[in-house]
């Protein structure tokens, strides 16, 4: 009887030895159906194209952007998808065209290379309605890859600001209604894993049509920088 109890006891010793060193492990389900849904937050140097005669930018315009897309893959691989969102953006422009307000209608000038002032800019903050046609090399096990995403972004502009300040005072003028509400452009952005190199090109004027003598105010923004894609 002793004999037995003793052999019993080993033999469970033995088993949860066993037991502890064979540990059986949860598994991990991977889901290959992901999507890229991202997060976007972009910084850029704004320049100005089709300026009038005598228009320089002689400071740093920086601008401002920052979102959601929603990512939908249209191939088997889940390498290519469209992306809509929604989002907002800021632009400022340094430059030397001086607006004012006389009898609440603007008025433009180009500013003499004579003239001492302390800054001249106009600021816009927009909402954003991004479309992106996306091309990456991401799997469902990584994250970090490749990307190409072009697309195309509508704004609508909800409030804008110029200022003028030299050492008489400052002028201030919102709501300038020369400004187009509607601003629609295409874009590109293109690198690797978080940091992307960025382009938007806008289609149309930041103008209406004003003019400086007999010169229309026909410029629009290019706007380059990089973008950051969070998940």
């Amino acid at each position: 009887m002793r004999l037995f109890l003793k052999i019993f006891l080993l033999f469970t010793a033995v088993n949860v030895f066993s037991q502890n060193t064979n540990p059986v492990l949860p598994s991990i389900k991977i889901d290959s159906l992901y999507r890229e849904d991202q997060f976007y937050l972009g910084f850029t140097l704004n320049t100005l194209q089709n300026k009038p005669a005598g228009l320089k930018q002689n400071k740093f315009s920086p601008g401002f952007s920052a979102g959601f897309l929603r990512d939908m893959p249209v191939n088997k691989s889940r390498t290519v998808a469209i992306a809509p969102g929604i989002g907002f953006s800021y632009n400022s422009f340094n430059q030397n065209i001086a607006i004012a307000e006389i009898n609440k209608t603007p008025t433009y000038s180009i500013i003499s290379s004579q003239t001492a002032y302390n800054k001249n800019r106009f600021e816009q903050f927009l909402v954003e309605m991004p479309i992106e046609l996306r091309w990456r090399t991401s799997t469902y096990e990584s994250y970090k890859f490749w990307r190409i995403y072009a697309g195309f972004k509508l704004g609508y502009l909800l409030y804008d600001r110029s200022i003028y300040q030299d050492g008489l005072g400052k002028e201030v003028v919102y709501k300038n209604n020369d400004f187009n509400n509607f601003q629609y452009g295409t874009y590109i952005s293109a690198g690797y894993n978080t940091i992307n190199v960025y382009a938007y090109y806008g289609l149309n004027a930041l103008f209406h049509s004003p003019k400086i003598g007999n010169e229309s105010l026909t410029m629009n923004a290019l706007n380059l920088g990089i973008m950051f894609y969070i998940l």
